[in-house]
């Protein structure tokens, strides 16, 4: 399973089911990506648990996962978050090095990316002159 991509469809799929919030489990790649739309305001404020672990056997419960909950972030009725294209994928990979970042970015975007130095949006890759693997570009 491509966990980022499977994040990033669920945030878009619970925004058009207008859902207050979702959750999600915890991956460090999962958390860096959400840390990045709560600070670019595609999302409100996120935040982790994990489920108590219980002796009940039969419980469809995910016992003690560690899970990130996200809350969905609206302008009126209107969703902060409107498209995620997907532009890596486990059989295709599209990198960018320094000199292949857009020159000012996107205006109504965003871009994350993968760089040795973390995940990160395209304008702080640029700033810091590093190039990675382009994963996705929010709108």
């Amino acid at each position: 399973m491509y966990r980022i991509g499977d994040f990033l469809i669920q945030i878009k799929n619970a925004y058009r089911a207008h859902h207050k919030e979702m959750e999600y489990p915890h991956s460090n790649v999962v958390a860096g990506i959400a840390q990045i739309l709560e600070k670019e305001g595609y999302i409100g404020k996120i935040s982790n648990f994990q489920f108590p672990i219980s002796n009940e056997k039969g419980s469809k419960e995910k016992k003690g996962r560690k899970m990130i909950r996200i809350e969905l972030k609206y302008e009126g009725r209107v969703p902060a978050l409107t498209d995620v294209k997907l532009v890596s994928r486990p059989s295709v990979h599209h990198y960018l090095d320094k000199s292949g970042l857009k020159k000012g970015g996107s205006r109504h975007g965003i871009s994350i990316l993968s760089t040795s130095q973390g995940i990160m949006t395209g304008r702080e890759a640029q700033k810091k002159g590093v190039g990675g693997e382009l994963i996705c570009q929010i709108f």
